[in-house]
Order: C-alpha cells, then sequence, then structure tokens
C-alpha cells in the first residue's frame, strides 16, 4: 500500500490542540510567579521538560498521520482531553498532586501509541514499537513517582527527563519521515501562542490599576518586549529553518528536528514562561524593586529564549548562533536592576538589549550583502566585456 502524503498544512484541529497545550504554559508561569524558588524552578523545568516531551511526540503524530478522518479526530480530541487535565493538575502537580498529573499523562502516551500505530508513512515499525514502549515506560515512572512524592517524585521525575530527552531520541530518529512545512509551521505557531500569553500575563496584571502615564509606559514596555521575542523568532528564522529542513537528507531530518525543534525549543518555552512571571509581578508594581527570584527569572528568562535561539541557529546553519550567545549573557547582566533598582528599569534594560541585537544583526546582515554585490561586479563586467 503507498503510504500518504505527508502534512502540507497544520489543519485547525491541530490548532486547537495547541490552545490547550499552551493553557500548561500559562500553569506553569503560574506557579512560578507565585513562588520564585530554585526548587520551584527545578519543578516547573521538569513538568515542562515532560509535557513538552509528548507535546512534540503529536506533531510528529500529525505529520505522519492526518486527522482526516472522524475516527483519527475523536481519538485525537481524546488526547486533548489528556493535556487538558495534565494541565490542570501543574498547580500541586508536587504537593499531593502528582499521581492525577501522572495518570493523565498515562492517557496522553496512551492514545499517542494508538494513533501512532496507523501511522504509514515511517521507514521502520521496530522503530515506532520500540518508541511506543520506552513513551510507556515514561508514563509508568511519572505514575509511581507522582503517588510516592517528595523527594522521590523529584528524583524519579528527574530521571524520566534526561530519559526522555538524552536516551530515547537515538534509539531510531531515522524511522521517522518528516514534512518540513507542516512540522516548522506546527511549532511556529505553538511559539506565537506561547508569546500571546506573555501579553496576556501583562494585561492581567495591569487590568484592576488605573490607567495613566506610568501604566501606559509600563503597558507599552511589556508588549515591545514580547514583539522583541515574536521579531527574534519569525524574522526570517522560521523560513530559513524550513529551507533548511527540507534540504537535509530525509535520513538525517530527523535528528535535525530533534535538535532543533526538540532541546532548542524547550528552552525558548522555559525562557517564555520565566519572562512572563515576571512580567506580570511587574505590572502590579513597576517601580518597586523585583523578589530576586523574579529579577533572576527575567534575566534567566532572556538568556534562554536568545541561547535557545543561537542553538536552533547552530544546529540548522542559518545564521551565526554568536551574537544572540553573547546577547544571552548580557541579559543576565540585567539582574541586579530588578532586585536593587526598580522591576521597570530591568525590563527595560532588557528591552534594549533585544533592540541593540537586532540593529547589529542587520548592519551584519548589510554588509555581507555589499561584501556579495562587490565579488559579482567584477563577473559581471568580464562577462558584458
Amino acid at each position: 500500500m503507498k503510504p500518504a502524503p505527508l502534512a502540507q498544512r497544520v489543519s485547525t484541529l491541530e490548532l486547537f490542540f495547541d490552545l490547550v497545550f499552551v493553557f500548561t504554559i500559562t500553569q506553569l508561569t503560574a506557579v512560578l510567579r507565585v513562588e520564585p524558588t530554585p526548587l520551584v524552578a527545578l519543578q516547573v523545568l521538569l513538568m515542562l521538560a515532560i509535557i513538552f516531551w509528548m507535546y512534540g511526540g503529536y506533531v510528529w503524530l500529525t505529520n505522519a498521520v492526518s486527522a482526516d478522518r472522524a475516527s483519527r479526530r475523536l481519538v485525537l480530541l481524546a488526547g486533548m482531553a489528556g493535556f487538558f487535565i495534565v494541565a490542570l493538575t501543574v498547580p500541586n502537580a508536587f504537593d499531593g498532586g502528582g499521581l492525577a498529573f501522572g495518570l493523565a499523562y498515562a492517557v496522553v502516551i496512551a492514545v499517542h501509541i494508538g494513533l501512532f500505530s496507523r501511522a504509514s508513512r515511517v521507514r521502520s515499525i521496530l522503530g515506532v514499537l520500540r518508541l511506543g514502549r520506552f513513551n510507556a515506560l515514561i508514563a509508568v515512572a511519572v505514575i509511581v513517582g507522582g503517588a510516592v512524592g517528595g523527594v522521590i517524585q523529584l528524583a524519579v521525575w528527574s530521571v524520566v527527563v534526561l530519559l526522555a530527552w538524552l536516551v530515547v531520541p537515538r534509539i531510531s530518529p531515522g524511522s521517522f519521515d518528516i514534512g518540513a512545512a507542516h512540522f516548522v509551521e506546527r511549532h511556529g505557531l505553538v511559539v506565537i501562542v506561547a508569546i500571546g500569553e506573555s501579553v496576556v500575563a501583562l494585561g492581567l496584571g495591569l487590568r484592576d490599576l488605573p490607567v495613566g502615564p506610568g501604566l501606559i509606559a509600563v503597558a507599552l514596555l511589556g508588549l515591545a518586549l514580547s514583539a522583541c521575542l515574536w521579531w527574534a523568532y519569525f524574522g526570517g528564522d522560521d523560513q530559513r529553518a524550513e529551507e533548511a529542513l527540507m534540504a537535509a537528507p530525509p535520513a538525517r531530518r530527523s535528528m535535525l528536528a530533534i535538535q532543533s525543534y526538540g532541546y532548542a525549543h524547550l528552552a525558548l518555552l522555559l525562557g517564555i514562561i520565566a519572562i512572563a512571571a515576571a512580567v506580570e509581578e511587574i505590572a502590579h508594581h513597576p517601580a518597586d524593586v523585583l523578589d530576586i527570584g523574579l529579577a533572576v527569572a527575567l534575566g534567566a528568562g532572556g538568556a534562554l529564549y536568545l541561547g535557545g535561539q543561537a542553538g536552533f541557529r547552530r544546529v540548522l546553519t542559518i545564521g551565526t548562533p554568536i551574537p544572540r550567545l553573547l546577547a544571552a549573557v548580557v541579559c543576565l547582566a540585567t539582574v541586579p536592576l530588578g532586585s536593587a533598582l526598580a522591576a521597570a528599569a530591568q525590563l527595560g534594560a532588557l528591552l534594549a538589549i533585544f533592540l541593540a541585537l537586532f540593529a547589529l544583526e542587520s548592519l551584519r546582515a548589510r554588509s555581507r550583502e555589499r561584501i556579495q554585490e562587490g565579488r559579482s561586479e567584477p563577473r559581471l563586467s568580464r562577462g558584458a566585456g
């Protein structure tokens, strides 16, 4: 039987699915904002890594299995329901709600295994079986860790994250085909919706305050920073990434997808969560100093976002990562501004770093264009002569 063609466009059902997933981002943001301690930051990282692992699994799933039948749509909706319950359990996942988190997560994995078994766009059925077996073991470990709780839960879930992100991708990534256009668009949509969540966090922080010059200034600063997050991702890297994936040999394309849209995007999303948690607090008290935890979250959030993009560029060789790595380091240097001077000062400094980065990259791009034009002119002249 001839395999069905790979998906080329993201369906509205997939977009609906992503909205449910981004509710998880909202929940994780709220957890970090309420208690921005190192322990809670670790818990947020573990939950995001566990959840995003299976979100990525569903992207690969719909890339290979089109939801073009009522039966498949119903099964996908069941997986979406599992994600929704997982999101609801996030606030108490390390405070007695770990078992509920694990059981809902098991539903997500069971649906994924069941629907992926219908995939025809795979080069190795053995690879699918291995992936399903490992994901089932991950579900059991998450349930056991959540049921026990405490330090054991933290340890077990840490092991789960290490296995999922460092071991499982090396099983047989070449077993799966990748439709580059669909794959890139799907991840771009979840990033834009997650950035939108940071705008929502800003609006929630400002909604009960009287409108005045100070509120407008903070609103514009926060919105401008969100626009910078958008610009940094959608200013051309998304299109170049699609071209790079399409040009890669099929056997290598899968590993490139794991590295760029798995590891790098995990850092991007964690950065968005950290920034959103701090921005909502800044909206309430822009002239006050930030709690040291939130000041670190804001600076580290910018660093994670830019660091993730630097890794994204390096893996796909779509641009130099060095300016974004340097900007990421400078983002960390803004922490004293928020914790010792004023919350709005750190927000403004972070915005200035992004704007300076864009200006530098624009100058570098123009310089490269002039050099290329200079190299082509002599050849044109000789041809004309």
